[in-house]
């Protein structure tokens, strides 16, 4: 009798245990009863009837992530391979429809996606896949609530994640790309080395240009030192044709000892003679003399020729 009564207590212990049950946060549990649906139990401690209710199953109510893997062909026939994530959950009034009308779920998500991407990305070229894949993941958001709503599937969001081309079509892309960046930087060289050349043949112009102005400083500054010789050298009673001639062998001695300063020099002055002083002088006062002449009968010459009235 006392082994019994045990067994009983036992017994009792059991069934009390079993007629309570805890469902987790965000998480729904399906009751049912002789086979049949009896509730849905949210998050909480719980009670059932034992061996007469039973929980069937438990959904979570959390947004979940499936990533699918399509392979298709581009308006310009190039295989790529793209990534869909879409992102889901259970609505929490449909779990009823969630968990009875959709053996698969993630099956049936899959065969959406496949569907509508496999409609939509051929017929575009392989850059505008790229450049709309945002309007790619709506169109596939926008199929999936239509289709999903009815199974009580809330589509949150669906993004294209990743867009593989075949090996082949990656490196002739990445040659375009190499080409085209190689392109752009040889412009830049050139117009680099063409701003140089402009710029250094500026600088040149105005060194030139610096140069002749100091030859020419130089010049009026020889002459005026030279008309001051003349004129202190006439007062002392030398004409001018003496003092050009002292003027031009002093200057050819003074060149004569600066060279000879110089222990490098290379430079040879020839004839070194005094007479070539001389004759230099008198080669320039006949130059000139030659040279009034000209211009005298330049301007006479018209005059000559008039017709008498």
């Amino acid at each position: 009798m006392p082994f019994i009564l045990i067994i009983l207590v036992v017994f009792g212990l059991i069934i009390l245990f079993a007629s309570f049950f805890t469902v987790k946060q965000q998480t729904a549990a399906i009751i049912e009863r002789f086979g049949k649906f009896q509730s849905i139990r949210q998050s909480g401690l719980h009670l059932k009837i034992p061996l007469i209710d039973r929980i069937a199953g438990r959904l979570s109510l959390k947004i979940q992530q499936l990533d699918v893997l399509i392979e298709t062909k581009t308006l310009d026939d190039v295989f790529v391979r793209l990534k869909v994530s879409v992102q889901f959950k259970v609505i929490k009034l449909k779990v009823y429809d969630a968990f009875y009308k959709l053996d698969y779920p993630h099956d049936q998500i899959t065969s959406y996606v496949f569907d509508v991407v496999r409609a939509e990305v051929p017929k575009m070229k392989l850059d505008d896949v790229f450049v709309k894949k945002d309007d790619i993941a709506i169109a596939v958001k926008s199929e999936l609530n239509q289709a999903m709503m009815d199974y009580g599937y809330d589509i949150i969001k669906t993004l294209v994640t990743d867009i593989d081309p075949d090996a082949q079509v990656k490196e002739a892309m990445n040659r375009i790309n190499a080409s085209e960046r190689e392109k752009i930087a040889a412009q830049f060289e050139g117009d680099a080395a063409r701003i140089l050349i402009v710029e250094k043949a500026k600088a040149e112009a105005e060194s030139k240009r610096l140069q002749g102005q100091g030859i020419a400083d130089q010049r009026r500054e020889i002459a005026r030192g030279l008309e001051e010789s003349v004129e202190v050298l006439n007062k002392v009673g030398i004409n001018s044709q003496e003092a050009s001639a002292l003027i031009v062998v002093t200057q050819h001695y003074d060149t004569l000892q600066s060279i000879g300063q110089e222990t490098n020099s290379n430079l040879i002055l020839l004839p070194n003679s005094p007479q070539a002083g001389s004759t230099m002088l008198n080669d320039m006062v006949a130059s000139f003399t030659a040279s009034n002449q000209i211009g005298e009968a330049m301007k006479n010459g018209p005059k000559k020729n008039l017709p008498k009235k």
